[in-house]
């Protein structure tokens, strides 16, 4: 038996390098990622059949004819062949977007209706109708009278203008008190505003101060509270059917005294009595407990007093459906913004809202047609110009020689004279330097009392003194109905505040004097403000203001047509004629309120650590 031999055995398992079955050994890492790279060309390749199966570029993905080209490159040629912006479409998008920056807020949605995403598509209906010969009258006569009457309106399904109180359909214990206080016809804003008031309409108003805005908002406001307690009496707990919303308690008390005059009328002529409830702060409510007691109709309020109100459940708000803010956009830079805001989450369900003001830039218009339902705008003169009856004089007086040059400023009219001054102090200057050279005079403002605040203002609308001194505080809707001269001892800082102070003369159709003093202490940016305004109202502009240089001056004569309408018109935020938001210095004040408060509150939160 022979033995195999080591190298047998070797040989029975040798390969042969040359046989051709010969497969050699691929790494599973190999393997792997050539399988993906099958599976990657299977799904980049086309949905028509390839029919060349030696092409293996095609299962690649073909490169674009600019991959050579960086994209950064590419980006600077696509900028190049744009249409180059000019300076002023720059500037316009700019005011654009600081503009919608500003107007984001919706001030007068409460955080209720915020958080639930309430909207409200439909106005509220009344009951009342024009006459049938106005509803006839077509779209070309409603435009006539428009145009007559310098009417502007904005809007859907706008109701028609009406001119005379008669055929308003008002009661006549209404029309004669109205006759009775001298009010014969309607104003432009009169003849259009309360046809739209009284059809249920939420609406904008803005017309020159002294125009009869208060009218347009009060006597469809007593219509409404009549009709509430005709249909069914008011009873304890109940009430009011509607509120009027002022920023000053002399505002608030003078429309006061204006719904209280129309429901004495109304009671009077045998109609049911509608109780009217003033809420502000400087009065004791004791003296109005029996009002509130039975249920007010109307109430007419400052933000603050009725918020305090609102908390301790004293007044309810469940079955207002009607909210009007007299000078809504000063109520707003005032800072009772939050006010309003806390007190529309005391509303139970839709309600009309109105917006009245004398100066109401596009920033207040633009974020109330964001809040109100199918708003009406009437406009009677551009927002924020001054009352054409008033002759506008601006005269340069040096800071130390001002007390002294106002004495000959009051021999320029017969008495009353208002006189403005920017601070408390300046009013007690004034006041007591008056009172020393025998000038029978009251003073007004901030730091007074309210029982000294309403002797002032009582004693000057009775004749009983002949100058009143004043902070802004009294420049806002306060009617001075005999008032013959306006005298701004200092020049304000907003253009909007000396609007609201000359419109406190050349009233109901009267023509008034308004004198201004400026100086060396006046920003150059506000006088430029007073000089366009002077050259809107054709008024003479003195060598001064004349002589200052616009910086704005390239765009306004850049400005046409063809690239925006408007832009060189005014400054979006605040009215002015002088400048444009970029540079509106009452934005520029608020930034730096905001930043302050900021601060303020970092700082504190930071040492309540310690």
């Amino acid at each position: 038996m022979s033995k195999r031999t080591r190298d047998e055995d070797d040989a029975t398992v040798t390969f042969d390098a040359d046989v051709d079955d010969y497969v050699p050994y691929v790494p599973v890492r190999e393997r792997r990622a050539d399988k993906y790279r099958k599976i990657a060309s299977t799904l980049r390749r086309p949905t028509e059949p390839d029919h060349s199966d030696h092409d293996s570029d095609r299962d690649e993905p073909q490169a674009g004819p600019r991959s050579t080209v960086a994209l950064i490159d590419q980006a600077a040629e696509m900028r190049k062949a744009e249409k180059p912006k000019s300076e002023l479409q720059r500037e316009y998008e700019l005011e654009q977007e600081i503009l919608q920056a500003q107007t984001q807020k919706k001030a007068l949605f409460s955080a209720a209706e915020l958080a639930k995403d309430v909207h409200y598509t439909e106005s509220l209906t009344t009951s009342w109708r024009p006459p049938a010969h106005i509803r006839a009258m077509t779209e070309k006569q409603l435009a006539d009278v428009r145009k007559k009457w310098h009417i502007i309106t904005e809007g859907e399904d706008i109701p028609p203008p009406i001119k005379t109180f008669r055929e308003m359909r008002l009661p006549a214990p209404i029309l004669a008190h109205l006759k009775e206080k001298g009010i014969a016809k309607p104003t432009p804003i009169q003849v259009q505003g309360l046809p739209a008031v009284l059809s249920g309409r939420d609406m904008i108003g803005i017309a020159f101060t002294g125009s009869g805005k208060t009218l347009v908002f009060t006597l469809p406001l007593i219509m409404l509270a009549l009709e509430a307690e005709m249909r069914l009496p008011f009873v304890q707990g109940e009430g009011p059917i509607g509120m009027v919303l002022c920023p000053s308690r002399e505002l608030a008390r003078q429309t006061y005294d204006v719904a209280m005059g129309m429901c004495s009328a109304l009671e009077r002529g045998g109609y049911p009595q509608i109780r009217t409830l003033l809420c502000m702060g400087g009065i004791s409510m004791q003296e109005q407990s029996d009002v509130l007691r039975k249920g007010p109709h109307v109430l007419v309020a400052t933000p603050g007093r009725l918020q305090d109100m609102l908390e301790k459940g004293k007044i309810n708000l469940t079955s207002c459906k009607y909210l009007c803010m007299d000078e809504a956009d000063r109520m707003v830079d005032m800072g009772f913004e939050e006010d309003v805001r806390n007190i529309m989450a005391y509303f139970k369900g839709q309600r009309q809202t109105l917006l009245f003001s004398a100066t109401m830039p596009k920033k207040i218009q633009n974020f109330a047609r964001s809040a109100l339902v199918r708003p009406v705008v009437v406009n009677v003169g551009r927002a924020g110009a001054a009352n054409l009856d008033v002759i506008q004089e601006v005269e340069y007086v040096k800071q130390e020689a001002k007390i002294v040059y106002l004495l000959e400023c009051l021999q320029k009219t017969p008495p009353p004279v208002l006189v403005f001054a920017e601070n408390k102090n300046d009013v007690d200057d004034i006041h007591e330097y008056l009172l020393l050279k025998g000038v029978d005079c009251v003073a007004i403002h901030g730091g007074k009392d309210q029982a000294e605040r309403e002797y002032a203002v009582k004693a000057f609308k009775d004749g009983k003194a002949d100058v009143l001194v004043a902070t802004d505080v009294a420049s806002k809707g306060l009617d001075f109905a005999q008032i013959q001269h306006v005298i701004n001892y200092d020049m304000p800082k907003e253009i909007e505040d000396y609007v609201h102070r000359i419109g406190r003369t050349g009233r109901s159709g009267k023509t008034g004097v308004a004198t201004t003093f400026i100086n060396r202490n006046s920003s150059e940016q506000i006088l430029l403000d007073l000089k366009y305004l002077l050259k809107e109202a054709k008024q003479r502009v003195p060598p001064v203001l004349d002589a200052l240089e616009d910086p704005n001056e390239k765009f306004r004569m850049q400005a046409g047509g063809d690239i925006v309408d408007g832009l060189d018109v005014d400054c979006t935020f605040c009215g002015g004629l002088g400048h444009r938001i970029t540079n509106c210095p009452k934005l520029e004040v608020q930034r730096k309120q905001q930043m302050s408060s900021h601060r303020s509150m970092h700082a504190g939160s930071g040492a309540g650590e310690y």
